[in-house]
């Protein structure tokens, strides 16, 4: 057994002795790791319930569009079977309709068979014009010391080629074989135009059924295009453009949506 000394004076009693005080432990300071981490967590799951909700469910890095090339083709798959929607639709109204037997419901319906065609709604065929328009050469955008949009092909390059040809009394105008109508809008979108809602890579082919000689006229008269000739003959700019006289152009019928969404037709 282990003896203590006792160190108390003689004569004091061991029951005065005062009891010795409990060690304090030390204070820990609140460092920055110890508030940070918390505040860092909050702030990651913020982030994380903005970028759900901005994406909507879709891919916020999209690494499956390797190139503009597979952009292009996944719209145009995704469009091409909405529109394949829109004519099964379309057909049943149709069905429905016809199976009406109501003298006011066939009155709207003979009026409406009159308005097809004139609305672009029916295929058109015959002999015609193609203009084709495209960017200038791979060489010439790599050596060139010009503004990049000289080099590329505008929406409003492709408007001033379909307006040249109504202005010549075209029966039909397809741009890329998609018949164009009174709704049809044509925008740029990146480096590609879009078309009704597809996006579309150049070049760009414009096609017209009518009188060849009419449309001649009209394009070779437009103000706008004969600037855009300029250019495709600058050996510095050299973008494209090719005309092209045609015996035979199928313009298909416009089968898209016919619905006024942002605009309010003029009485």
């Amino acid at each position: 057994m282990t003896r203590t000394i006792d160190e108390r004076p003689a004569g004091e009693h061991p029951e005065h002795h005062a009891a010795p005080s409990h060690t304090r432990r030390p204070h820990r300071a609140w460092g920055p790791w110890r508030i940070g981490t918390p505040l860092a967590v909050l702030l990651c799951g913020g982030l994380f319930v903005v970028s759900a909700e901005n994406s909507e469910g879709t891919d916020l890095r999209p690494g499956r569009y390797t190139d503009l090339a597979s952009l292009v083709s996944n719209e145009a798959r995704t469009y091409a079977g909405l529109q394949q929607r829109v004519k099964d639709l379309n057909a049943d109204v149709a069905i429905l309709t016809n199976s009406v037997n109501d003298k006011e419901v066939k009155r709207y319906q003979r009026k409406i068979e009159r308005l097809k065609d004139p609305a672009g709604l029916v295929p058109r065929s015959g002999p015609g014009v193609t203009v084709t328009l495209s960017d200038a050469p791979e060489d010439v955008i790599n050596s060139t010391s010009l503004d990049l949009n000289y080099l590329v092909v505008h929406q409003q390059d492709i408007q001033a080629v379909v307006n040249a040809m109504w202005q010549a009394g075209a029966r039909a105008v397809t741009v890329q074989g998609q018949r164009v109508v009174s709704t049809t809008g044509i925008k740029c979108e990146g480096n590609a135009v879009q078309l009704q809602g597809v996006p579309y890579s150049q070049p760009y082919v414009i096609s017209a059924v009518g009188d060849q000689g009419a449309l001649l006229t009209a394009l070779d008269d437009d103000a706008y295009l004969k600037v855009y000739r300029e250019q495709a003959d600058n050996p510095e700019i050299s973008v494209g453009y090719d005309l092209a006289l045609e015996d035979e152009i199928t313009a298909p019928a416009y089968d898209g949506l016919l619905d006024l969404t942002y605009a309010t037709p003029l009485r």
